[in-house]
């Protein structure tokens, strides 16, 4: 049995379908679009009902006129743009939204005067239209600027909504002759604005003329299309695509635990189906995830969904963006609360990338304190000290000195400076009630 949108079922396990009924904001957005109950579930009527006017999303969010007046100041510079459904997660009762903050603009944005128009230099490093050419082994490609929503935090807000429809796909037939060329490529990164805006005609084009070069291993699809569009993945075409490209990964963006609805989650369990992996890039945003229980949950929910956390990336300088922009030290603070609360799955490399085309650097806490010849000094995350030989002990002749610390961990053999902990009082106990370790595994010795 085919779709409406063309294609059959994907291979495997039947595909999830969606909600059979809307939540209520989104009823209230089908009646000021005029659209029914099966058009929410259609990605093509979201992309062709996209808003952008500021009077819509005053009269659907009910904002007062002052409120009106600051979108229609910062829209005549950064354009709005945003899909039914993601404006359906917005609470309007709520001034701090974690929906409303990502996707609707506020008067900071054109205050902003420390914000930086290309930060990443993303344009000197191309040697063709739309193609940055910045690490050795990799390339990234952007297809277009049109998103299904512009995230107000967005590092190419330069060229989001401007100038029209930016068809940079056209200029692929040179993109892809330059991959073909440069052996030293083995990863393609697509990237947008989102390529899933795009017809899949050009997308699967895109995809298997790259898939056939043999110097390129992996191609990555950045899309947030199961955060803001992920009715674009009850397409049976688009899913078709996905299965039959053995060398697509897909790069997405979930910020908030409120982006993981019903609908998202079917959509990712879609996607799982067609044998795609899917990793997760979040941006650190203040007033959106910068604390940890915030972070924690978020986490948790990707793990839950069987997606990768990837990447937390501190926001770019991009103008415009200032006021999402947190200290160094919150990003290592969540780190620190992530590491041994949760798997290490669930643990993003914390990275910054850097301007002036630097490329992304990790920051990671410090975990090793200090070290000898023969010895170092690590803490974990409970802030336990202790020594850890890396090529084993040796015994030191030398004379020892009287010292405490960290500095008597390497003088001396003591092992280990230990705080209290939830998990030394439960290991005190269990020493305390005479089991063995053997008996906890059911041996006898």
């Amino acid at each position: 049995m085919k779709s409406e949108n063309g294609g059959g079922k994907v291979k495997g396990e039947r595909e999830e379908k969606p909600p059979s009924k809307p939540p209520g904001r989104a009823l209230r957005i089908l009646e000021v679009l005029g659209g029914s109950i099966s058009d929410w579930y259609n990605w093509r009527w979201q992309i062709r009902h996209l808003i952008r006017e500021p009077e819509l999303i005053a009269e659907i969010l009910l904002l007062p006129p002052e409120k009106l007046a600051e979108l229609k100041e910062v829209s005549a510079r950064y354009p709005i743009l945003v899909s039914p459904y993601y404006l359906s997660l917005i609470d309007p009762e709520d001034n701090d939204d974690p929906i409303m903050r990502q996707a609707i603009p506020v008067i900071d944005e054109i205050l902003d005067k420390s914000g930086m128009h290309d930060p990443l230099e993303e344009e000197k490093d191309m040697p063709v239209a739309g193609l940055t050419h910045r690490y050795p082994d990799r390339v990234l490609l952007v297809l277009t600027n049109i998103c299904p929503t512009y995230c107000r935090f967005c590092t190419r807000k330069r060229i989001l909504g401007k100038a029209g429809k930016v068809a940079l796909h056209r200029h692929f037939a040179s993109a892809l002759e330059y991959i073909r060329e440069h052996k030293e490529i083995h990863d393609v990164v697509l990237s947008g604005g989102d390529p899933l805006t795009l017809p899949n005609a050009i997308l699967r084009r895109v995809i298997m003329e790259i898939s056939r070069l043999e110097n390129v291993d992996i191609i990555r699809l950045g899309t947030r299309a199961p955060v803001t569009l992920p009715m674009r993945f009850f397409d049976d075409e688009l899913l078709h695509i996905l299965e039959d490209n053995p060398k697509l990964w897909i790069n997405t963006h979930f910020n908030h635990p409120n982006e993981f609805t019903p609908i998202a989650e079917r959509a990712i369990r879609n996607i799982m189906r067609t044998g795609v992996p899917v990793n997760n890039q979040t941006v650190l945003l203040k007033g959106v995830n910068d604390d940890l229980g915030t972070m924690r949950r978020l986490m948790r929910l990707l793990l839950r969904n069987r997606v990768r956390p990837y990447y937390l990336f501190h926001c770019d300088p991009t103008e415009g963006v200032s006021h999402f922009r947190t200290s160094l030290f919150k990003g290592l603070e969540l780190i620190e609360g992530l590491r041994g609360h949760i798997s290490g799955l669930g643990v993003p490399t914390y990275v910054v990338d850097a301007p002036s085309g630097g490329g992304k650097i990790p920051i990671m806490p410090n975990y090793i304190l200090s070290a000898s010849d023969d010895a170092v000094i690590l803490r974990n995350y409970e802030g336990m000290i202790i020594k850890y030989y890396p090529e084993g002990k040796r015994d030191k002749t030398d004379k020892k000195v009287e010292t405490t610390g960290v500095s008597e961990l390497l003088e001396s053999d003591k092992a280990v400076i230990t705080p209290q902990s939830e998990r030394l009082k439960r290991r005190e106990k269990l020493e305390e009630s005479g089991r063995e370790d053997e008996s906890r595994f059911g041996l006898q010795s």
